[in-house]
Formats: structure tokens, C-alpha cells, sequence
């Protein structure tokens, strides 16, 4: 590369470290409930006047309230019925929950009038009669408006932002947009009030929010009589301050409450995950990439070395855009990382080896004067294959963002972060090292110290005899094929165990004789037999204990496990409670996934043929069934930290695949009238380096947290192991094997040439020069 541009990408590198280092010694993190605690609010649905309070209005009620907890800011909250008429909300690491009680429990019923004209004080209540009311004018103490019934309510604003106008002087101001016909009535109320004379009080419109204007602008001249104010837009003025603004935006944005609401407890709770669970988690992760970074110095040498650097730098600036974004770091969130590691770590090893290729190719005598040849030729040839195996990835956690709620939208945060960062280490920081590194004159002496010459045992192997895999392609289609089945047969016959989340359960709190340790209690509920249950202490001597629905009998031995390490303890309460994972989140996290999965397949359809990217989505749905499969068989519990490990099975089963059928591609472009059958075997067998080392970094990771990281990670760990070990295999066996079948079915598309199209005489022009190039590794 060019001194330019190397000086260009480590000025570039140099601000990022340096930034990053400055946003994590000056900002602290924002942690989740699993890893911190926070505050519980405990909200009773009230009977309206024409609304019952019963289970169907404090299910609609707990949905509004997410809506307006996601408004606020609150990252991964938890919300639960409890009972008939009560709402469990649980905020991470909230700063003050007076306010947020406050602000989520209103009842925040949006209207919109016309005014009809000034009017007296009124001497009782704000409504005059059944359809107009007399309210307060917000701009003029004293004064108060007559207004006509409501044209238009918050059910028809699309969306509420607090926004900072600084170009009129307004201050803090909520933007809103409305959908549909609600925009047409808006043109409409706006055009009727434009046709009153300047001054006349008939040419505003009055805002409400819960029996009080917050807002009653006037129509500016500009606005034409009759058709009003297009484009179905409109904003809210009234000298907010930045926080009145966002909290009316929530307010706005997650709609009117059905049924009014009241606080009856607030307390603080500690984290769901112990603080013994927190350490050995943080202890199994170092060491799984402690071992990884060996791993990778043991096979790659200088270059691993550098590798391994420019991973901890990942983990740096990584780390530093989750707090600077203010997300929230939970389990599920930290399984993106887990993905966004494994994908950082086969980003360097697709350049190591390319570059190993290369080197072999060109031979020492090319390239003993300038190491740098082999491993800038890699870095260019590997970047369509991290390109699309990153894309793929950024476009599952972008849609699992804007779709899903809760722990799932946590996740496609964290894996979007890690993704680009990932991506910004192996393809600008690892590169600059290995260019200062390989310009030493002791490096350049001994190539052998670098990594790149020799190619290694297992490619030595392949390179002399390449195994004819896709001659028996029906073979193992079949087996595969036998596999899901099995899977498929544990879910229908034995069921998925729906952990409490999904399912609900009895939350009974204890108060103890004297204080408890969590994880004490915690380990003292499980060896009685419950070890799903979520312990929390909601004090010095208070215990909260939620466990699926349970008998009396049950109880009493949980109590007695409690008194066992706590005295005596006494029922507080006793309550059935609702899934804290309810049915729209269930909902929206598999439309979030369905369109991941069709955005993947759309995606790979124009950067490859539709026939690669069937094969590659049919073995990601292969590796998804069968690790469910396996939970149902071994009766493991399917929560929140399962669904993001099945998440991350995704994204490693998807850019697995995307790896070997780029090789594929490439070989196809210079293979000349090889058949493809024997292309697709050329190409696995020059793969399976990179996808062996890579499946052993991310290994390493997981045996140590399934092995440290306490009951609390073991079933991520093992969803984990099948989904990568699956992934690795499902490649070989499934999606080459489909490809190359749908090819062969298929002539026409196989006619059609490469991604986009291109001839055969285009493929047979770069052929010759390609096999000048390297055809020594073909």
C-alpha cells in the first residue's frame, strides 16, 4: 500500500484507540438488571370511567407502558403482569425512579381541538358540556379557551422526538409526524383555523395531554385557508426543557393508557445473575481469549502476535462505542460480542491465510525483498469475502434493532457494534501493524517468523489430494436431512421448556430474620431443586423468588431452603405473575427475524446467485432447528439468554457459508471447464484451514464459559458449541451440496455467470491471468 494511504489509516486508527480510551476511563457503564439490578415499580391498573380494569386492559396497559420505557431511554427493562390488575416494572441502573414513576404511570390521553373562543374560569370541572371543554391557556395566565370535541387523538401520531430547535429560538420542542388519515384531518383542523382573522383565538389549535394544553400555536400567515398544514406533521411548543421534551416525546410516542394507573411500590432490586455468577463470567471470558490469542499466535506467529493486539484493541473501542451510545450491557447483549469476537477473529484469518497462498504462489524469491507483496495481494482478495460476511451480519442485527424490543433489540446492538469495530481492527489496525512489521529488516531475513511460508499441515494435506466431497453431495443431503428430522421430532414429541419469561409464573417475596447474600439464597433455591429460578434481594433482608407456577408444596420447599441460610423468613407477598418476554415481543422478535433471514437470502441472491444464497439460508435454518431440537431433547429451558444464542448461531452459520461459496465464486471465474462439482471440493478443501482455526477461536471462548461461567451461562454456552460446530459442518455438508445440486438443475443460471451477470467469455479472459497470478494454489 502506498505511504499515503498508510499514513491516512493510522491517523484514522490512532483517534479511534485514543478516543476510545478516553470514553472508557471517563464514562462509566450503563449495566442491566442481570448484571446490576435497578428499580422496581409496581403499578395497579385502576377502573376507568368506561373501561374495566380486568386482565385484558392491564395487558393492553403494560404494552403502552414498554413503548414509553423504550421512549425514555431505558434499554432492556423488564415489564410483567402481576395478578389481574398489577404491572411489574423492573429499570436498569435508573438515575431517578420518582420521575420515571411519574412519567410512565400518566395516563397521557392526546387530543387535538379546534378553538372555539375565549371563555370564564369555569366553576367546576374542565368539561362544559359532553363534547367541549374549558381549559387553561398555557400562553396567557388567567385566560382560558373554549375548545370543540377532540378531531383528532395520539392513536393517529406515527411518531413523537424531542428536538432542539435553535433556529427559531423555540428551545425544546417535539417534532410529531401522523399516519394516514390522521394527516388528512390534521390538513383539515390547521386549514379551518387559518381562515380565522389574525388575533381571533378561533385560528389556533389546542394540544392536550391529560385535561391540561400544553401547546396552542396559532396558524403563521403562511398557512393557506381551507387546505392547512401538509405532509402530516406538526410540533409542540410550550418552553420544554431537554428532559420535558423526551419524556412527553415517550409519552406521546407510546400512546394513551386505557386505564389509569398507580404507583404502590418502589425498592431497589439486585442483579437476576449473583455477583459469584458476574466473576467466574468475567473470568471464563478472559481466559477463553487469553487461549484464543495463543492459539492464534501459536499458528500464525508475527502475524498472530499482531492479531491478537489488534483484538484487544477491539475489545477497547468496542467496548467504548457501547458506553458512548449509552446501551445497556447484558447477557443477551454480550452474546454480540461473543459473535462480533468470532467474526473479528475470522476476519484476520481469512487475510493469514489468503496471504499464506499468495506467498506460496509467488515463491521466496518474489517476495524475499518485500514481505508486504503476499499479504496487501490477501488483504484485496479477502475483502469481498468480509464484506459480505459482514453485511449479512449488519443487516440481521439492523433489523433485529428496529423491530424487536427488549433483550433481542440489546442483541443487535451490541452484534452491530462489534461488527463494524471488528471490521475497522482486521482491516485498518491488523493491517498497519503487519505493514510496520514486516518492513523490519530481521522480519524480511526470516519469513518463516512471519506465518506466512509455510502452508500448514492440514492445507498441505488437502492441497496434495482434495477430498471429492460433492461426488456424494445426495449423501449427505440425506443425512442432514436424518438430522433434522431427529430435531424436529424432539420438538413435536417432548415440547420446548419455555422458561418463566416466556411463560410466567408465582413471584413470592420473603422477608429474612437477617440480612442474605444473594447468591447464598440463590444457590440454596437451587440445590432445593429450582435452579431456573430468579432470585433477587430487594433489600438487606428481602428476597424475591419467581419461579414457573408452582404448588404449595413447592413453596414450602423453597422456604425452607431460604430459612436455611436466613432464619426464619415470613411471606410479604405472594403473587402469579405474566410473562416479562410477553406475545409482542415474541411477535416482534420473529418478524424481526423472518425479515433478517429474507434480507440475508435477498442480499446474497445479488452478490452471489440465487441458488448460493439458497443454500446458504437453508443451512442456517438447518443449524437453528437442530440446536432447538437439541434443547427440546435435553428438556433445557428456552429464555431470553437462549434466544440470543440461537441469534448468534445465525450470524455464525450465515458468514461461514458466505466464506467458502466467495472461494467458490472466485474459482468459478478462473476455472475454466472444471466442473463445479470438483470447483466446490477445490474450494471447501482451501477453506477448511480458515474455518478449523476460526471454529477453535470461538471454542475456546465457549468451553471456558460453559466450564467457569456457573449455571448461568452453561446453557448458553452449549446452545453455542452445537450452533458453531453445526455451522461448521452444516457448510460442507449442506449448503455446498444444495448449491452445487441447485446448479446442476439448473443450467440456465449456471450459464448466467458471475454475481452480477457476467459472460463466460469475461470468466475465460480473467481465467488466463488469474492462473499467472496464482495457479499454483488451484
Amino acid at each position: 500500500m502506498s505511504s499515503r494511504s498508510a499514513l491516512w489509516r493510522a491517523l484514522l486508527a490512532l483517534a479511534v484507540v485514543a478516543l476510545s480510551l478516553w470514553i472508557t476511563l471517563t464514562t462509566p457503564p450503563r449495566l442491566g438488571l442481570d448484571l446490576r439490578g435497578g428499580t422496581r415499580i409496581v403499578l395497579q391498573t385502576e377502573d376507568g370511567p368506561t373501561v374495566r380494569a380486568d386482565a385484558a386492559a392491564t395487558d393492553r396497559a403494560l404494552e403502552v407502558l414498554r413503548k414509553r420505557v423504550d421512549g425514555l431511554g431505558v434499554a432492556e427493562p423488564s415489564l410483567a403482569r402481576s395478578g389481574e390488575r398489577r404491572i411489574v416494572v423492573e429499570l436498569p441502573g435508573l438515575r431517578d425512579p420518582r420521575q420515571a414513576a411519574e412519567v410512565i404511570g400518566r395516563t397521557a390521553q392526546l387530543t387535538f381541538h379546534a378553538v372555539t373562543g375565549e371563555a370564564q374560569r369555569p366553576a367546576g370541572p374542565a368539561a362544559t358540556n359532553g363534547t367541549a371543554r374549558v381549559l387553561a391557556d398555557p400562553d396567557a395566565p388567567g385566560r382560558f379557551l373554549d375548545l370543540a370535541a377532540p378531531v383528532l387523538t395520539g392513536d393517529g401520531v406515527k411518531s413523537a422526538e424531542a428536538v432542539l430547535d435553535t433556529t427559531s429560538g423555540r428551545g425544546w420542542t417535539v417534532d410529531l409526524s401522523f399516519r394516514g388519515r390522521a394527516a388528512d384531518t390534521w390538513a383539515r383542523l390547521t386549514g379551518a383555523a387559518a381562515c380565522a382573522a389574525p388575533g381571533d383565538p378561533a385560528r389556533r389549535v389546542a394540544i392536550v395531554l391529560d385535561d391540561r394544553i400544553v401547546s396552542a400555536p396559532a396558524m403563521q400567515t403562511g398557512v393557506p385557508c381551507g387546505s392547512g398544514i401538509g405532509g402530516g406533521s406538526a410540533q409542540i411548543t410550550g418552553g420544554f426543557s431537554g428532559q420535558d421534551a423526551r419524556d412527553l416525546a415517550a409519552l406521546v410516542q407510546g400512546g394513551a393508557l386505557p386505564v389509569p394507573v398507580t404507583t404502590i411500590e418502589q425498592s431497589t432490586v439486585g442483579p437476576t445473575l449473583g455477583a459469584e455468577a458476574i466473576r467466574a463470567s468475567a473470568w471464563a471470558a478472559v481466559i477463553g481469549l487469553a487461549c484464543t490469542g495463543i492459539f492464534v499466535m501459536v499458528v500464525y506467529r508475527l502475524l498472530g502476535v499482531l492479531a491478537t493486539a489488534a483484538l484487544l484493541l477491539y475489545g477497547l473501542i468496542s467496548y467504548a462505542a457501547v458506553v458512548a451510545l449509552g446501551a445497556t450491557l447484558t447477557l443477551p447483549g454480550l452474546a454480540g460480542f461473543v459473535l462480533a469476537i468470532g467474526i473479528a477473529v475470522d476476519a484476520n484469518v481469512l487475510v493469514f491465510e489468503r496471504a499464506r497462498e499468495e506467498y506460496a504462489a509467488l515463491g521466496r524469491a518474489a517476495t524475499g525483498r518485500d514481505l508486504r507483496r503476499p499479504l496487501t495481494t490477501a488483504f484485496g482478495k479477502v475483502w469481498s469475502a468480509v464484506a459480505d460476511s459482514h453485511v449479512t451480519t449488519l443487516l440481521a442485527a439492523g433489523l433485529l434493532f428496529v423491530f424487536a424490543t427488549g433483550p433481542v433489540k440489546g442483541f443487535g446492538v451490541t452484534l452491530a457494534i462489534g461488527v463494524v469495530t471488528s471490521l475497522l481492527t482486521a482491516m485498518v489496525i491488523t493491517r498497519i501493524f503487519a505493514d510496520l512489521a514486516l518492513r523490519l529488516p530481521a522480519v524480511r531475513r526470516r519469513p518463516a517468523v512471519t506465518g506466512m511460508a509455510g502452508l500448514g499441515r492440514l492445507r498441505t494435506r488437502l492441497t496434495r489430494r482434495v477430498p471429492r466431497l460433492m461426488a456424494h453431495r445426495r449423501r449427505w443431503l440425506l443425512s442432514c436431512a436424518g438430522l433434522l428430522m431427529v430435531a424436529l421430532a424432539g420438538i413435536g414429541a417432548r415440547g420446548m421448556e419455555f422458561g418463566v419469561e416466556f411463560t410466567g409464573g408465582r413471584v413470592v417475596q420473603y422477608t429474612a430474620e437477617r440480612p442474605v447474600d444473594a447468591d447464598e439464597a440463590r444457590a440454596a433455591v437451587a440445590k432445593a431443586g429450582f435452579p431456573d429460578a430468579v432470585v433477587q434481594t430487594t433489600g438487606d433482608s428481602d428476597v424475591s423468588v419467581r419461579v414457573r407456577e408452582s404448588g404449595d408444596g413447592e413453596q414450602r420447599e423453597i422456604r425452607e431452603a431460604l430459612t436455611r441460610v436466613a432464619g426464619p423468613v415470613e411471606v410479604e407477598r405472594d403473587d402469579l405473575i405474566g410473562p416479562s418476554l410477553g406475545g409482542e415481543l415474541r411477535t416482534h422478535a420473529l418478524l424481526a427475524l423472518g425479515l433478517a433471514v429474507a434480507a440475508q437470502l435477498l442480499y446474497l441472491t445479488v452478490r452471489f446467485r440465487w441458488t448460493y444464497a439458497t443454500g446458504a439460508v437453508a443451512a442456517m435454518t438447518q443449524d437453528v432447528l437442530v440446536v432447538i431440537g437439541l434443547f427440546a431433547w435435553l428438556g433445557k429451558p428456552v429464555d431470553s439468554v437462549f434466544l440470543a444464542a440461537l441469534l448468534t448461531v445465525v450470524g455464525y452459520s450465515v458468514n461461514d457459508s458466505v466464506v467458502v461459496l466467495d472461494r467458490l465464486r472466485e474459482l468459478r471465474r478462473r476455472g475454466g471447464g472444471v466442473p463445479l462439482a470438483d470447483l466446490a471440493d477445490r474450494a471447501v478443501a482451501q477453506t477448511l484451514p480458515r474455518t478449523v482455526n476460526t471454529g477453535m477461536g470461538a471454542l475456546f471462548v465457549l468451553v471456558a464459559l460453559a466450564a467457569l461461567g456457573g449455571d448461568s451461562l452453561t446453557d448458553f454456552s452449549v446452545a453455542l458449541l452445537a450452533g458453531v460446530v453445526l455451522g461448521m459442518a452444516s457448510t460442507v455438508f449442506t449448503a455446498m451440496p444444495l448449491a452445487v445440486a441447485l446448479e446442476t438443475r439448473n443450467p440456465a443460471a449456471a450459464a448466467a455467470g458471475g454475481p452480477s451477470g457476467s459472460s463466460k467469455r469475461q470468466r475465460a479472459g480473467g481465467a488466463g491471468a488469474d492462473r499467472n497470478r496464482s495457479g499454483a494454489v488451484v
